[in-house]
């Protein structure tokens, strides 16, 4: 058996907080839970957004390369 995980807790917070702090709105939230770029759990009634996933969704953006002219 894998002990992958065990010790790890996760950093949930309510969807609003999870909006705030990956700076995007409740649209583009939905939109990154159903392509599974962040992960969304519900606990009770509310959704909540893993704040380890939308880290890992903004270090996989693409870098903007600064053009000399």
């Amino acid at each position: 058996m894998s002990n992958k995980g065990i010790g790890k807790q996760r950093r949930l917070v309510e969807f609003k907080d999870g909006c705030r702090y990956g700076k995007f709105g409740k649209t583009k939230a939905y939109e990154l839970i159903a392509q599974q770029r962040i992960r969304a759990y519900k606990m009770g009634g509310k959704t909540m957004i893993d704040l380890d996933s939308v880290d890992e969704f903004h270090a996989s953006l693409p870098r903007v390369e600064s053009r000399t002219s």
